[in-house]
């Protein structure tokens, strides 16, 4: 039975800075950070695969780094220089096989999620 669990959410201001964790009960090639508002759909954030090969969502480059720790099952997310507008449910995913190009802004392709961590800025 797979589970992944996040933690490290909370409120921040403007500025400021926080890091998310997902500890997942296996190894996974392809993992990936979502976040959710309310009223708006499930958006991806970064993607890395193998622990190495990182992608992220435009909004994001340059303030959001994915990190994961293979030996640890881990995923990290550090977040700087936060926004009011990353306000938002953060869930972490893990997919069966590598996703490449497009494909890994689907939610649909990831067969794992976590119940998400909160992440009000203000």
């Amino acid at each position: 039975h797979v589970q992944l669990v996040e933690s490290g959410g909370g409120s921040a201001r403007a500025g400021g800075s926080l890091t998310l964790y997902c500890a997942a009960s296996r190894f996974f090639p392809c993992m990936a950070w979502f976040r959710q508002a309310p009223g708006k759909e499930r958006e991806r954030v970064a993607r890395i695969i193998k622990g190495v090969t990182t992608l992220y969502h435009d909004s994001v480059k340059g303030r959001f780094t994915i990190s994961q720790d293979n030996a640890k099952n881990m995923l990290y997310l550090q977040m700087n220089s936060l926004q009011p507008e990353d306000t938002a449910m953060y869930y972490c995913a893990a997919a069966p096989a590598v996703l490449y190009g497009g494909t890994w802004s689907r939610p649909d392709n990831y067969g794992s999620w976590g119940l998400g961590t909160q992440v009000t800025v203000s």
